[in-house]
């Protein structure tokens, strides 16, 4: 099971941290990923992490301001976002599947391939 949390109501430039906690399942042997899903728009892969951290991909159009990191002794991946803009409002949802693939491949190409997923954490970005 993965729990999101973090998300809110932030004004343009704002920043949030979002976390995924795990149970039930070790997140060292899982890619984790972070995808979002704005009102009718196609779910996007955001960014996500190998099972280490220097095996990471963005999006282009977060590049510079999300960072995506693990805390594997709390069983947790958090995504940290900051300069938001409106266009990143949406659901954040956490999954986590096993590393098959190259992360971007993984990240970029299909989210339906992940097996795990959290309920979602809404991110509001409006002034």
């Amino acid at each position: 099971q993965l729990v999101e949390s973090g998300g809110g109501l932030v004004q343009p430039g704002g920043s949030l941290r979002l976390s995924c906690v795990a149970s039930g399942i070790t997140l060292d042997y899982y890619a984790v990923g972070w995808f979002r899903q704005a009102p009718g728009k196609e779910r996007e892969g955001v960014s996500c992490v190998g099972t280490r951290d220097d095996s990471t991909y963005y999006t282009d159009s977060v590049k510079g301001r999300f960072t995506i990191s693990r805390d594997n002794a709390k069983k947790a991946v958090h995504l940290a976002v900051n300069s938001l803009k409106p266009e990143d409002a949406g659901i954040y949802y956490c999954a986590a599947t096993p590393p098959v693939r190259s992360i971007q491949d993984m990240c970029q190409l299909d989210w339906r391939g992940w097996g795990h997923w959290g309920q979602g954490t809404q991110v509001t970005v409006s002034s």
